[in-house]
């Protein structure tokens, strides 16, 4: 069986027995008790807004207790592949449909790919306490509100603005979730270093050159936005920007060799191109490597 690949919102809606969507481009649909888009995996040229609360006792992709009593947000980009299947819901949930071009000549054209949200792993979800949930359901009954009515000129500014100010909400609101499972799990930055540790003592430095943010997610088991958000929640700094520094911090190391030339530690380090790695050293340490090498041996 194919997947599916849905490009407009009324073959979507029809599919699924919603009710027919009063703007081709915009929908919203408000699930009672059952909340379930198709039978099998699909993608669509839509941005996908989901809220669901699910009963007690259902174990939501293995997150710690704190998570059941919660509703939960996801975030879907167009073209990524979903899948929604029997979810038992304990309370009513939505879903937001946004096709990529009611976005256009809007700033939220360009802004909604600012939240790396869109693309964080279903284990990933946005999960909200009883105030947060308030929060968000005043702001989709406001879109409701625009979208049911005789839809004029000032709708999809309504829409897109109420649109806009739920996306910064969710953005704050993982920014909490953060901060509270960073005391659960661990420091990530901690477990980041760890695997750089590894990486380099295993010698992929030379045979596979420099660990992906993507690598290093994996390994971590998050996805690659999600690690470079809670790094730059927890250190400031992006995920690529602690792979450099570790880099950076291990070149400082060896150049304290005098046997061993800046091109050789730069090659050693996964550097095929020094004056990438040259720039990148005095970025971080403010001098080249060839001066800090000489100010060391002097």
């Amino acid at each position: 069986m194919d997947m599916k690949h849905y490009k407009n919102l009324s073959e979507l809606h029809r599919d699924n027995g919603f009710t027919l969507n009063e703007n081709p481009l915009f929908s919203i649909y408000q699930c009672n008790g059952a909340c379930t888009l198709g039978d099998r995996e699909f993608t669509s040229d839509f941005y996908m807004i989901g809220f669901k609360k699910l009963k007690s006792g259902v174990i939501l992709y293995g997150r710690t207790r704190y998570d059941h009593d919660c509703g939960s947000m996801m975030f879907v980009r167009p073209r990524q592949i979903i899948q929604m299947k029997n979810l038992d819901l304990e309370e009513d949930g939505f879903l937001i449909f946004v096709h990529e071009d009611f976005l256009n000549g809007h700033i939220l054209h360009n802004d909604i790919k600012k939240y790396h949200y869109f693309d964080y792993e279903t284990n990933e979800a946005l999960h909200l306490s009883p105030k947060e949930e308030v929060t968000i359901w005043e702001l989709y009954r406001k879109i409701e509100m625009e979208y049911s009515n005789n839809q004029d000129e000032y709708s999809r500014e309504i829409i897109l603005a109420n649109l806009d100010t739920l996306l910064k909400y969710a953005q704050r609101f993982y920014k909490r979730q953060f901060m509270n499972r960073s005391e659960i799990s661990g420091r990530t930055a901690t477990r980041f270093a760890e695997e750089m540790d590894r990486y380099v003592t295993a010698g992929f430095l030379t045979s596979k050159g420099l660990p992906s943010v993507h690598y290093l997610a994996e390994k971590l088991h998050i996805s690659p936005g999600y690690l470079t958000d809670v790094l730059k929640q927890e250190t400031g700094k992006t995920a690529l920007e602690h792979i450099h520094i570790y880099l950076i911090s291990e070149a400082k190391n060896r150049l304290k060799s005098e046997a061993t030339s800046v091109s050789e530690i730069a090659y050693a380090l996964g550097f095929e191109n020094l004056s990438y790695f040259t720039r990148l050293f005095k970025k971080e340490v403010g001098t080249t490597p060839v001066f800090f090498k000489k100010q060391l041996l002097n």
